[in-house]
């Protein structure tokens, strides 16, 4: 994957918006089918309904080449083998609700991440990312179960889980493909701080659809949980460390360059500015580490995102990311638990909060998939929840 309209393409972002004013957030109730009602405060020319309910660790999207939505439910917080892949089936565009969720792969390791291409030959094939590898298999327009029940194994990657003698971190496998055709593997870290012994833990990796040419493309990402294209590239979500107090290091987010350093467990980021780790240390320190493109807050868990760059999206989204920022596993600090509009070099905005209140925890944003220039979907993998976010009809 090349970058030479790196620039260009930044520049692009952060001169395509002009000043508007922050968005003002109105209380809306949401009641769902368990009985459970709370508020949520979301900015006011949008509404947010629960498109369908009744999911465990509901988790990240993608959409696939007949147009259905499938979405991953890694099923709880254990190394489990519990997990699915389902299709959100019988849209209603009236309602924002779907009138199902169709199991279409079961009894998984932890799947966080699917995605679909079509190669030269105008072949679908499905992608599956659980902790132990990453699997392809032809897909076939209308299935609701795979047809092709022989899957290739593109990959595998640590697979000792929570067990591990460091602390088995970051079971989680998040795949993308690049506009270009390549596919991008995030493999998290097997600790909140260390040396890591395998290679390919806290990089991202890139591949060939095929499996073929399999490289380091990027590393020093302690957990790169969210990928996704956008432009000429592929931007990453990255989870800060936990040792260095409740306000840094910074949860980043980055367009990533083929052969950068984002400096972990060596180099932090404070404020979007690097310092180096006060016990581990290398020679060079932080003189060759990308500077994160944004930041979020420390603990706050950025995840899922997209951007919305449509002529008539609403100003207050416009050449914009929503990011989810999923909470800290520890609420008491408080910090996240709500979407967010981020401008590169600009403050962030609240979009949507209220998923903790009062020390209640009302939901944990993960993913956002947007549907047109108003409108996205948002998983919410502590209720097993996915909302529609819209702009009011």
């Amino acid at each position: 994957m090349k970058f030479l309209t790196f620039a260009s393409f930044i520049l692009s972002i952060v001169f395509a918006s002009t000043a508007v004013a922050s968005p003002t957030l109105s209380p809306v109730k949401i009641t769902l089918k368990s009985g459970r009602s709370f508020s949520l405060n979301i900015a006011s020319d949008f509404e947010i309904i629960p498109a369908i309910e009744g999911l465990k660790r509901v988790r990240f999207f993608a959409k696939a080449p007949d147009g259905r939505v499938f979405v991953t439910d890694m099923y709880n917080l254990a190394d489990n083998k519990r997990g699915t892949v389902y299709i959100l089936d019988g849209w209603n565009a009236e309602s924002g609700k779907f009138a199902k969720a169709i199991p279409y792969l079961t009894n998984l390791r932890n799947p966080n991440s699917v995605q679909f291409y079509r190669d030269p030959d105008g072949q679908d094939w499905f992608y599956l990312a659980e902790t132990h590898q990453l699997t392809r298999r032809k897909f076939t327009a209308g299935e609701t179960k795979p047809t092709d029940t022989k899957p290739q194994v593109l990959a595998t990657f640590p697979d000792y889980g929570l067990s591990y003698k460091y602390g088995g971190w970051h079971l989680t496998r998040t795949i993308s493909f690049s506009p270009d055709g390549k596919l991008y593997v995030s493999v998290g870290s097997s600790c909140n701080s260390c040396v890591e012994k395998e290679r390919v833990r806290a990089s991202i990796i890139s591949m060939n659809p095929d499996g073929s040419d399999q490289k380091e493309f990027a590393r020093g990402l302690r957990n790169a949980v969210g990928l996704r294209p956008i432009g000429n590239f592929v931007f990453a979500t990255n989870q800060g460390s936990d040792h260095l107090g409740l306000q840094r290091p910074d949860e980043t987010f980055y367009a990533l360059k083929e052969g950068s350093d984002y400096g972990w467990p060596y180099c932090h980021s404070a404020n979007g500015k690097l310092f180096a780790d006060p016990k581990i240390k290398r020679r060079g320190q932080c003189s060759d580490v990308a500077v994160p493109y944004a930041y979020f807050p420390a603990r706050s868990s950025a995840l899922g995102f997209d951007y919305f760059n449509d002529e008539d999206a609403d100003p207050s989204i416009k050449d914009a990311f929503l990011v989810s920022l999923h909470g800290s596993t520890n609420k008491s600090i408080g910090h996240g638990y709500k979407v967010v509009i981020m401008r590169k070099g600009k403050p962030l905005e609240d979009f949507l909060t209220g998923f903790l209140r009062r020390g209640t925890v009302n939901g944990r944003p993960c993913d956002i998939m947007k549907l047109d220039a108003n409108s996205f979907l948002l998983t919410d993998d502590h209720s097993g929840v996915v909302y529609l976010v819209r702009k009011k009809r």
